[in-house]
């Protein structure tokens, strides 16, 4: 049996039954692997129980908070961050193998995701290579405290993978328009916390220029209705979420 290395991988899970599987099975050359399960209702815990004894349930509040902790609990210097939605592909497996084997300098690296609609590889829009922090030394990276969309803080150098993660970020477009009405719902909340002042012409003009810069900028056009689809969701996003944070305020304002 090959010998696995000193990396703990972290994977986040909230009822992923049908997808768990091809998840953990794509690393089980890492020597831990650590499931954090916000209290799943399925065969989630089930599933996961047959790769690794190291489950943990904890019920998520703010996403930031959330990943932070968990990686907190790896035993590992070197921590691989992964939703139950990604695959570590074999060239991925050893090129991570390869560069942990001789003590890099970098803090953490970058590594290229493959995005899929269903089974459909969106490679334009700025979806791909769309490259993510992935891969880090724990004592040098954490998370913004944020519920939504929480920006990634590291030390400097970071180094930049090649290998692709295979990531089945939406299930189907229904999955898509879920996941847009969550998100918006989130963000608007976020704005009302902070207190944030808001004009309807700027989410206007933000509407615009993300339609264009995906569709045109990015060339989401070579994706044909896919990247339609995505560009016009991604200018939605905007007003979407303007127009759930004015709900909120108005709703606010009824209580005086």
């Amino acid at each position: 049996m090959p010998e696995k290395i000193a990396l703990s991988v972290v994977v986040l899970t909230k009822n992923e039954e049908k997808r768990i599987r091809a998840c953990l099975d794509s690393v089980t050359w890492a020597d831990e692997i650590i499931l954090v399960d916000d209290e799943s209702t399925d065969k989630t815990v089930e599933i996961a129980s047959k790769f690794t004894n190291r489950i943990l349930t904890w019920r998520m509040d703010i996403e930031g908070r959330h990943r932070n902790w968990a990686y907190a609990q790896a035993r590992n210097l070197w921590v691989l961050s992964l939703d139950a939605d990604e695959i570590v592909t074999p060239e991925l497996k050893e090129e991570i193998t390869r560069v942990l084997s001789t003590k890099p300098i970098e803090n953490g690296f970058t590594i290229p995701r493959r995005n899929f609609i269903g089974d459909y590889w969106v490679k334009y829009g700025g979806w791909y290579p769309s490259p993510q922090l992935k891969l880090f030394r724990k004592d040098k990276f954490r998370y913004e405290e944020a519920d939504v969309h929480p920006r990634a803080f590291m030390d400097k150098p970071c180094g930049h993978l090649k290998g692709d993660l295979i990531h089945y970020s939406y299930r189907n477009f229904y999955d898509f328009l879920l996941k847009l009405n969550n998100q918006t719902t989130r963000e608007a909340n976020k704005w009302k916390a902070q207190g944030k002042p808001m004009r309807f012409y700027i989410f206007l003009w933000r509407t615009i220029d993300r339609f264009m810069r995906t569709y045109v900028g990015r060339k989401g056009y070579k994706d044909g209705y896919f990247g339609f689809i995505i560009a016009f969701n991604a200018g939605f996003y905007q007003i979407l979420s303007y127009l759930k944070y004015k709900e909120l305020m108005l709703l606010e304002r009824r209580k005086y």
